[in-house]
Parts: structure tokens; C-alpha cells; sequence
């Protein structure tokens, strides 16, 4: 499973922008460059904030929320300054048996410490491959978050929350495996 990775472009106020090319969005708006801004937002960290591609009321109101927080014009409308503010809302590699690599091993760590009297299962040894062990501990990971537990670690794993920890998995993991 390939995982892409892009140079960060610069905006011409020298500003590194880490949502290239994104367009200018407000309420009423849907689609990817919702989703991008919406996982940019659960970033920040603002876990409350459902992904779901609609800029409805409590998309409006974390945007002016983070706005206010940076110094911009809390305006709720993400235009270049916004997205340039933003950490990059891309999403995670999806994950299911026969991937492998470090994000893999970040993910059996992640489950590894959390299975013993949360989910009970554990990935087996953190060894990068996403096998059956891994895939028995994901599933298990995904009921106990009351997810569909498909064994497929998507957007909607990704996100979920591990209480505790003030985190989403995609937070444990690590986010420098985000996809530009």
C-alpha cells in the first residue's frame, strides 16, 4: 500500500501553506474541500467536530472558533488565510490485511497498548505487516469504538476517539502519514 507524499508548496507571503490550492468555502458548502477542512479542524485538536463533507452550523462555528484562536478574521469563511493556517487535511492511508510498513507498526503500537482492558485484543508483535492478528485486534478496536467492524482502517476508524488519551487513532498513530 503506497503512501504519497508532496512537497509543501509556498504561498507568496512566504506563509507554508499545507492545504494547497484549496478553494474558497463557507456555510452551505459540500464535498472534499469540506472533508480537507474538517479533518484540518479535528487537527487542531477539536475532536468534536464530525467529518461528513457538509458546511452546516457546527462546521461554521469550529472554523470561527479556530479563526478567533489564530488571529484571523473569524468571518467563518476558509479562504487562503484559513486553509494556510490549517494543519494539513488530508486524509490517513487506508489500512487493511497485506499492508505494511512504519504506519502499520504505529498502528500495532497503538493497539497493542490499548487492548489490555479496553478492546482485549491484541495485534500481535509490532512488526509492520497487517495480518491476521492485526486484523483481529483492528475489528476489535472498531466494536468497542461502536463502529463498523469491517477490519478496513478508513477515515471513519481513523477519527475515532481514544478518550483517555485526548486523541483520535489517527492523532496516536501520527499524522506525518497524512495523504496530500
Amino acid at each position: 500500500m503506497a503512501i504519497v507524499t508532496t512537497g509543501t508548496p509556498t504561498i507568496p507571503s512566504e506563509v507554508a501553506m499545507s492545504n494547497p490550492g484549496r478553494p474558497t468555502i463557507s456555510s452551505g458548502s459540500t464535498g472534499n474541500a469540506v472533508r480537507r477542512a474538517q479533518r484540518a479542524i479535528r487537527r487542531t485538536p477539536n475532536l468534536s467536530l464530525v467529518v461528513d463533507g457538509i458546511f452546516g452550523p457546527l462546521t461554521l462555528h469550529a472554523v470561527t472558533e479556530f479563526q478567533s484562536g489564530g488571529g484571523l478574521v473569524a468571518d467563518g469563511i476558509v479562504g487562503p488565510l484559513t486553509w494556510a493556517a490549517l494543519p494539513d487535511g488530508g486524509p490517513m492511508p487506508v489500512l487493511a490485511r497485506g499492508a505494511n510498513g512504519q504506519v502499520v507498526t504505529n498502528l500495532q503500537t497503538i493497539l497493542a497498548n490499548g487492548s489490555a482492558g479496553q478492546w482485549n485484543v491484541g495485534p500481535g508483535p509490532a512488526d509492520g505487516i497487517f495480518g491476521p492478528l492485526t486484523l483481529a485486534s483492528v475489528k476489535a478496536f472498531q466494536t468497542w469504538a461502536g463502529i463498523d467492524s469491517d477490519g478496513v482502517v478508513g477515515e471513519q476508524t481513523w477519527d475515532t476517539s481514544l478518550h483517555a488519551a485526548s486523541a483520535t487513532l489517527e492523532s496516536a498513530v501520527g499524522l506525518q502519514f497524512v495523504i496530500g
